[in-house]
């Protein structure tokens, strides 16, 4: 199976996959060689990742997307507030929109929970809202494992923006199961039809 993992970072959402050759793509050098030092396997390229699921997106079976939050968040209302006034970053819309029309494989698009009404609705697990073409089934994110990464537990205040934001590694493991059972159950039914 090939992902694609977009705005990798740190890779907490793809910290327990196994059995896929992955693609990362971030597009900070300091962070995307911490990404290659932690997933040796993976093919980590250094690019703007919007671009690059516009021009390789037919390669991958599974194609896995967490574009930059802090337009959506809802500390934008605190920061309203103080005078920094922002539009949403409408690249997040754009990935939903070309994938639902695109893509031939499964995706998944992760965002935080926003201060303003989604345009689409999306899937809301813990602080997460998720579209995808697939039914993601919930699983409970217990307020113990919020905050966790690596199996470590880390106050908020000891860790870095990369890592409070970082996706839960267990739901990146039942997302990706979940698009893995529908890829290979369809796989299947295509080779009965011959």
């Amino acid at each position: 199976m090939k992902v694609l993992n977009l705005y990798a970072c740190l890779g907490g959402n793809r910290l327990l996959w196994e059995n896929c050759e992955v693609t990362a793509v971030e597009i900070d050098p300091g962070l995307a060689q911490m990404y290659k030092d932690k997933f040796t396997n993976d093919t980590v390229i250094v690019a703007d990742a919007h671009q690059y699921l516009l021009d390789h997106y037919k390669e991958f079976d599974f194609i896995w997307s967490s574009p930059p939050c802090p337009t959506h968040s809802v500390t934008n209302h605190f920061l309203n507030a103080q005078g920094i006034i922002r539009y949403p970053d409408m690249g997040l819309w754009q990935e939903i929109i070309f994938l639902k029309h695109f893509f031939k494989g499964k995706y998944c698009v992760e965002n935080v929970t926003s201060y303003y009404e989604p345009m689409f609705n999306p899937k809301k697990i813990g602080r997460h809202y998720l579209w995808s073409n697939f039914l993601i089934p919930t699983i409970p994110q217990p307020k113990k494992d919020i905050g966790r990464m690596n199996g470590k537990r880390q106050s908020a205040g000891k860790k870095t923006k990369e890592e409070r934001n970082a996706v839960n590694s267990e739901l990146g493991l039942h997302i990706l199961n979940t698009a893995r059972g529908i890829i290979i159950d369809n796989n299947i039914e295509q080779g009965k039809l011959f």
